[in-house]
């Protein structure tokens, strides 16, 4: 899922999303640096997981500089309005089925510690985040939460819910919630049940305290596949970014690339 070179294609759907690039002011001075050569250095860095100081002039600008695009663009709203447009796309394709929600969590370390991280009790307390992927019944990507590593999967399950897109594509309403909602048992508790009920989707959560054979595995297995293919981006397989700003841009960006290439297939 993490080829390091930014399709052509991609930059023309995102295109117009983009600010517009900066002229030369009447002084003078170095031109600002164009948003399609930045973008593919963004690209390239979320790939393969380069240090933004190592990063090679020769693709056309400076890491540093595109680590400030990276967070001017986070700021103005443009990451996710990038993976907005991909899933309206998929959606007017039809492509994308808005009826069931399926969720689950990864851990990944962070080293350098930040905000959004927190001791990983599954890693002997270690410095981590907590990513909360939110997909569709076939996999596609709808909302990603990043919080500390140490924040219960119970608290988190209202939330991430709360981040089901409402995506646009196709006549009437756009759906504000799922119909149903397919979650393992660290999810399991009587608010979080009662909580999906009372805004209409009904829980399909695996029983704390029992043994697996639920059967739910095969629905989730979607989800399952989609947080490998996202640690398949270098960059999201340790947290070196310590600004919440800067992780959300990469949360995005990474869905929209998933998304884009689903949307192509």
């Amino acid at each position: 899922m993490a080829d390091s070179a930014m399709p052509e294609k991609f930059w023309q759907v995102v295109m117009p999303l983009r600010p517009p690039d900066q002229p030369v002011g009447p002084t003078g001075g170095h031109p600002r640096v164009l948003n399609s050569v930045v973008l593919p250095v963004i690209w390239y860095v979320l790939s393969t997981g380069i240090r933004w100081q190592d990063m090679l002039l020769s693709m056309g600008c400076s890491g540093r500089t595109a680590q400030r695009r990276v967070q001017e663009w986070q700021r103005l709203g443009i990451w996710g309005a990038i993976h907005e447009l991909f899933l309206t796309l998929l959606h007017r394709d039809h492509k994308l089925d808005l009826e069931i929600a399926v969720v689950d969590s990864t851990f990944v370390p962070a080293p350098g510690g930040g905000e959004d991280t927190g001791p990983n009790p599954t890693d002997r307390r270690k410095t981590g985040t907590k990513h909360t992927l939110l997909v569709n019944g076939n996999g596609v990507p709808l909302a990603l939460l990043t919080t500390g590593a140490n924040v219960s999967d119970q608290q988190l399950l209202e939330p991430i819910i709360h981040e089901f897109p409402q995506v646009k594509g196709q006549p009437g309403r756009p759906k504000t919630h799922p119909e149903a909602a397919f979650d393992d048992r660290g999810y399991d508790s009587r608010a979080n049940r009662l909580i999906l009920r009372w805004l209409g989707i009904e829980p399909y959560i695996a029983l704390r305290n029992t043994e697996h054979g639920s059967g739910l595995g095969v629905i989730r297995s979607v989800v399952e596949r989609i947080i490998a293919w996202l640690k398949g981006f270098k960059r999201l397989r340790v947290r070196w970014d310590r600004l919440a700003e800067m992780q959300h841009a990469w949360n995005s960006l990474a869905m929209s690339i998933i998304c884009f290439r689903l949307w192509i297939d």
